[in-house]
């Protein structure tokens, strides 16, 4: 522990212009689509394709720098709660494009659909191609295996109450089941933050030996012990708003590009996925590299779990509040993706350590997923 606090410089208003300019270039983006939003939706789809492009590269420039102090915080807090405010800064984001979307789209599965993607990008996506990378760099890398036997199980758990057993809920009693999954994942989510923060923290967290520093060299994590919690949480929130005003300019613009144009129907979907896994791709590169998988799996596996243990109750809230129900259902391809794919996470994650094989092994299936997807399957 620290001698002495360090004291957190002011940050003047043009270095913080400076430094939060994907935040100002998403704010300036914001103002240049309300104005032209009409102008663009005449022009035909080839232009709203070209907007809703460059609406989800400024949306990801935007959500890196709401991670980025989801990352200061995290450090400030340290695990497990760090990864915990990681995951639902993601998620938060996740849910907040959802809603909208599903405002200005008539596709019934795209909550079903989001969901899954999410699942394949984190645990397949990111996962994977950490411990490649990490693995290829280092050999075996070690995390705690407590904190994987936890979240596969849950997410096992949650996706089968959620969206494998409503396959065979008669459609005259779906708000009774509705109801029910709200009840179930409130309480699943509310046990496992109690554990997760509580007694059984040391499940997520993992001792790793200091690493040597070279004279006069900065610690890597200096910048984020200078940088202010009040103003991290205000461009957090301020973040969050930006993006949600400019996914729903982005919704617009792609359901207008993709109307009758034969597109993969999970397209929107997948979307979705990558926007708010963006910064989290990011972060858990890093951490492999670093050789500290034990933030990769809270990473991965947690942002898998949080996007179904919280995306499911708001969505299926919004279903009984409109009583328009959502098929949440998965076809049999993405059940059996999804049952491989936590098959393979509860073997590969089962000994405390990761190598190149058990990556690659995860990386394949990610790019089963976007084969499948391609294929409108």
């Amino acid at each position: 522990m620290r001698q002495h606090q360090q004291q957190e410089p002011p940050v003047g208003l043009p270095s913080l212009v400076k430094q939060e300019k994907f935040l100002v270039i998403a704010l300036a983006a914001v103002g240049i689509s309300f104005f032209t939003e009409h102008s663009i939706l005449e022009a035909g789809k080839a232009a709203s394709l070209i907007a809703a492009a460059a609406l989800i590269c400024v949306i990801i420039l935007a959500s890196t720098r709401v991670a980025h102090h989801a990352e200061v915080l995290a450090h400030k807090v340290g695990d497990p709660y760090g990864t915990m405010i990681l995951t639902l800064s993601a998620v938060a984001v996740e849910v907040l494009i959802l809603a909208i979307m599903m405002r200005t789209t008539t596709s019934p599965t795209l909550v079903r659909d989001t969901i899954y993607s999410a699942v394949m990008l984190d645990i397949n996506g990111i996962l994977g191609l950490a411990a490649l990378l990490g693995g290829l760099r280092h050999g075996e890398q070690p995390y705690n295996d407590d904190s994987s036997r936890t979240y596969s199980v849950m997410i096992l758990t949650a996706m089968g109450i959620s969206m494998m057993v409503p396959e065979f809920i008669p459609a005259a009693k779906w708000h009774y089941y509705s109801a029910f999954t709200i009840g179930a994942m409130v309480a699943l989510y509310a046990l496992f933050l109690r554990m997760q923060v509580g007694t059984h923290s040391y499940f997520f967290s993992y001792s790793y030996p200091r690493a040597k520093q070279a004279s006069g060299e900065p610690a890597p994590d200096e910048d984020a012990e200078n940088e202010s919690s009040a103003l991290s949480i205000s461009i957090i929130l301020a973040g969050v708003l930006i993006i949600g005003f400019l996914a729903e300019f982005m919704s617009a613009f792609l359901n207008t590009s993709l109307e009758g144009s034969g597109a993969p129907p999970a397209l929107m979907a997948v979307t979705v996925a990558v926007i708010s896994a963006a910064p989290e791709i990011f972060t858990a590169l890093r951490a492999a590299l670093r050789n500290r998988m034990q933030s990769v799996v809270n990473i991965a596996m947690g942002a898998s779990l949080s996007t179904v243990i919280l995306t499911v109750p708001v969505m299926e809230g919004i279903a009984l509040y409109t009583e328009q129900p959502f098929i949440m259902a998965m076809t049999p391809v993405q059940t059996v993706m999804v049952v491989i794919t936590l098959v393979v996470a509860a073997i590969n994650l089962n000994d405390g350590q990761t190598n190149a094989i058990e990556g690659m092994t995860h990386f394949v299936l990610f790019a089963t997923f976007i084969m499948l997807t391609l294929l409108g399957l």
